[in-house]
């Protein structure tokens, strides 16, 4: 089934407002640029990202301008305050969540990947010992304050648990270095990250490729991502984008 969209434009013209949107990347890795930047132009708001790393200044500047146009509600994250060391400076990201416009749901990462992985296996929550003793046995919001939420913890073979639930993402934009007409990715290096826990999670998944090939044109056993959690797949040309982190 060919699932090539014309445009970046064309792949998210249907994603309506108060969405979850998944977004991958570890820092500027396999961020899915172009797609984000086509959400930008649509101005679609109200929206909660569930990030893997992320909004930082200098490494997803799609989504911090995104939290400037007042597009998002809510962040979900393992990477909660990037503040200027050099500067002292709040970045626009903790200044919105300063400001009460945009809330934070932290996570460690193991744990936010995993509840990402346990929504593409149909698994509806799992326990983790990780955050033990610390604020992570809460369910931590925060804006202006943190509200904080108890969570269920269980001892199981003498050692204490925290019970986690997935997290199944409306869409999942995703972004993959080859990938066929039927939606078959692969990812390259350190870009792969959160992409494929993440495809795997949505109820609908959107790629950008940069490099498409025809269908069977990809090796089965170098698939990272198959077909079969992919929607739409759109070619993208790869773009250039400098890293810098005062």
């Amino acid at each position: 089934m060919d699932k090539v969209c014309a445009s970046c434009a064309e792949a998210v013209a249907d994603i309506p407002n108060g969405s979850v949107i998944a977004i991958p990347g570890f820092f500027a890795a396999g961020v899915p640029r172009l797609l984000l930047r086509a959400l930008i132009e649509r101005g679609v708001k109200n929206l909660t990202l569930a990030c893997g790393c992320g909004p930082l200044v200098g490494a997803h500047e799609e989504l911090i301008t995104m939290v400037k146009n007042g597009q998002v509600k809510k962040v979900i994250d393992s990477y909660g305050l990037f503040r200027s060391a050099s500067k002292g400076l709040a970045d626009p990201f903790e200044q919105a969540i300063r400001d009460g416009t945009v809330e934070l749901e932290v996570y460690p990462m193991g744990t936010l990947a995993e509840k990402y992985r346990a929504a593409g296996a149909g698994i509806p929550a799992f326990y983790t010992p990780t955050g033990i003793g610390s604020v992570m046995e809460e369910t931590v919001v925060t804006n202006i304050k943190a509200n904080r939420t108890p969570k269920e913890t269980k001892m199981i073979n003498g050692q204490k648990y925290i019970l986690e639930y997935a997290l199944q993402p409306d869409y999942a934009f995703i972004h993959a270095n080859i990938g066929d007409r039927d939606g078959n990715l692969r990812y390259r290096k350190t870009a792969r990250n959160f992409n494929p826990v993440m495809a795997m999670a949505a109820r609908y998944t959107i790629a950008e490729v940069e490099n498409l090939v025809e269908a069977g044109g990809l090796d089965p056993d170098m698939v990272h991502t198959p077909s079969v959690f992919v929607k739409r797949v759109v070619p993208v040309d790869r773009i250039k984008f400098r890293i810098g982190i005062d």
